[in-house]
């Protein structure tokens, strides 16, 4: 099985060792438009099987380490919409892994506590998650919760980089 494995930026890079797989790691950038042009070029070239999103993210209702399985996503810039030809919520098919989260992805990074929806925030994974239905691709987001939303979000993300690839790095090792 050939897998593109998507990663916001390099910090965020760790292996993963899944067994009688092809991994091809791919920086995406942040935001959703670098995220769905760089998965896109990436799909096109390597033909995977799947993708994967592995990354960080905040939440506003879990704790900090806390790993979530993700197969239903929010954009949050268009949900605020309410046009009906405009997708804000998407539901992915999934595989190797069993889904218990929901991502909220806009294309800012959230430092106050206005209340959203889902499990965790993040930048980049309704953006992928859409690029793979559109090309039906299995896809699933990996994210691991790096801070607090509304509590120095953006130093608690830097500070924790380093935790959040050893804890994805052990949530692959044990699959």
């Amino acid at each position: 099985m050939k897998i593109v494995v998507a990663f916001a930026v390099k910090e965020e890079v760790i292996e993963i060792p899944l067994k009688d797989a092809i991994i091809i790691p791919v920086i995406t950038g942040i935001g959703k438009a670098n995220a769905a042009f760089s998965l896109t070029r990436a799909v096109l070239l390597e033909k995977p099987d799947m993708v994967l999103n592995v990354g960080t993210a905040g939440t506003q209702k879990h704790s900090v380490g806390d790993i979530f399985v993700c197969n239903h996503f929010i954009d949050r810039d268009l949900s605020h919409l309410n046009l009906p030809e405009i997708t804000s919520e998407l539901h992915t098919e999934h595989l190797l892994f069993s889904p218990h989260g929901v991502v909220n992805t806009g294309d800012d990074f959230v430092t106050d506590s206005e209340i959203l929806q889902g499990d965790v925030i993040d930048m980049e994974a309704f953006a992928e998650a859409l690029v793979c239905k559109r090309m039906n691709l299995p896809f699933v987001s990996i994210k691991y919760v790096t801070d607090i939303v509304g509590k120095n979000s953006l130093k608690a993300w830097e500070d924790k980089l380093s935790d959040a690839r050893k804890g994805l790095q052990r949530f692959f090792e044990s699959c």
